[in-house]
């Protein structure tokens, strides 16, 4: 299956100013998939992969030396061949050997010419683990590693890095309608609108997406047989695993249950009709404080999205006000509707996909835009008017309300009184429209990925 940071992977290698690159994100998202098996098999006649958790020696003795030539050296006689610019080389779970992260350092400094890429799943967590003097380690790793983090120093400026998330839903039509896909590109490109017919068609691909999500496990087993109950069982998987990793990569047997308590209850959270996340609800009498930890835990290692509340008038760019005022997404539509526990008939029969919640769409939207490095935020005012979104782009912060259908414009309207009348989008279940006089642009669910897209281009 494609995946669209290839083309980033492409450009990066290409680059004359390439340094070693960090490729970072939540398990089983498709790091080493994208890395091993698409990018170095079609670009390397040949490549060299180390992974830390299988690779004993190579982890004990990267350990004790991190030097690039040291490194070079001895990889060259375990593997039997010759390290030059034509030959890659992937260190795969770099998370359980911090020092080989501090090798890239040194892979920038003397042999620029070597590309090298490391790849973690909870390589942010033991990041700032070493920076809070906590050693979360693999126990089975831990007693020939106990002073990994002594080791270790994380080498600023010297590393380009990549930000891997679940496939996306213009990723997801790639891989599963190929066709689909080209249609829905051009339609936007176009800024077409769909037939009625053509709009429920790649609305039904939008549904599917609802329930099977990202992750990419689950998409090739759907993409091979259309079996939602494999698909389904895959993301179970996926979601027990993380489950594990909690007690893995954790100290406290406290701050474990925290953390699982906080991961289990985001779907209940969103679902209610004040959808902050309230600490109290989980355990009584906590505060913001008591659960700081495991968010900060969640949020590392790419298990949770937060997003945080903007009151009345918004200033850009979008700070952050107040903490303990947030909500909580999953950061796969696939493992926020497993959570929910709802019929997957739901979202299949067309005759029951009124009946869904909203919050469905918004978690769409929220992972839409942090696939995109988008900060979330959303806008709350005196009454019960909110926006679900603000995102920023060229000097601007443009409001997004994210709909099941038409629903009324007030909550927009209430933020006009404090706020500029620029932009507004809703994203919804409707055709593609643009009414002038309200400055009101309406995209349908498909269409909204490759809007993200065109503004990327005018961020950086």
């Amino acid at each position: 299956m494609e995946r669209k940071a290839y083309s980033f992977l492409l450009q990066w290698l290409k680059s004359p100013e390439r340094k070693p690159l960090l490729v970072y994100g939540a398990r089983q998202v498709g790091k080493t998939y994208l890395i091993k098996d698409l990018f170095a098999k079609r670009n390397f006649k040949k490549y060299i992969y180390i992974d830390f958790k299988a690779d004993k020696d190579i982890r004990i003795f990267i350990k004790n030396h991190v030097k690039a030539e040291d490194i070079i050296r001895y990889l060259s006689l375990v593997k039997q061949m010759d390290i030059d610019e034509n030959t890659l080389i992937i260190f795969d779970e770099v998370q359980e050997c911090m020092p080989a992260l501090t090798s890239l350092k040194y892979f920038c400094q003397d042999h620029r010419e070597i590309p090298v890429i490391a790849t973690g799943s909870m390589v942010r967590i033991r990041i700032h683990a070493s920076e809070t003097k906590q050693t979360p380690l693999d126990p089975e790793i831990e007693a020939e590693n106990q002073d990994g983090l002594n080791n270790y120093m994380f080498p600023l400026g010297k590393i380009d890095e990549l930000a891997m998330h679940p496939m996306t839903f213009d990723e997801w039509l790639m891989a599963i309608h190929p066709r689909i896909y080209d249609f829905v590109k051009q339609g936007y490109e176009h800024k077409t609108v769909f037939s009625e017919e053509e709009h429920r068609l790649v609305m039904k691909e939008f549904y599917d997406y609802l329930i099977i999500g990202g992750m990419p496990e689950a998409v090739s087993l759907f993409a091979k047989s259309h079996d939602y109950r494999k698909a389904r069982t895959a993301l179970r998987n996926v979601y027990d695993n993380y489950l594990n990793d909690m007690s893995l990569y954790q100290i406290s047997s406290q701050t474990i249950v925290r953390t699982k308590n906080v991961f289990d209850h985001i779907y209940l959270e969103l679902a209610k009709e004040n959808k902050n996340f309230k600490i109290s609800s989980l355990e009584k009498g906590k505060r913001f404080r008591d659960y700081e930890n495991p968010l900060s835990w969640l949020s590392l290692a790419g298990l949770i999205l937060l997003s945080h509340q903007v009151k009345e008038h918004v200033s850009y760019p979008l700070t952050n006000e107040d903490g303990s005022l947030f909500r909580i997404y999953l950061p796969d539509c696939g493992l926020f509707a497993l959570q929910s526990q709802i019929y997957p008939e739901t979202f299949l029969d067309p005759a029951k996909q009124n009946t869904l919640s909203g919050v469905f769409m918004e978690n769409f939207a929220a992972e839409e835009l942090s696939a995109r490095d988008h900060p979330l935020f959303y806008w709350k005012g005196k009454t019960s008017s909110e926006l679900e979104f603000l995102i920023m782009d060229r000097g601007d912060v443009i409001p997004i309300d994210c709909k099941k259908n038409k629903g009324s414009l007030d909550s927009l309207e209430k933020y006009r009184e404090h706020n500029s009348n620029h932009l507004a989008i809703k994203v919804s279940a409707n055709r593609y429209g643009y009414d002038e006089s309200q400055q009101l642009l309406t995209l349908p669910f498909y269409y909204f990925p490759f809007y993200l897209d065109e503004i990327a281009k005018y961020r950086y």
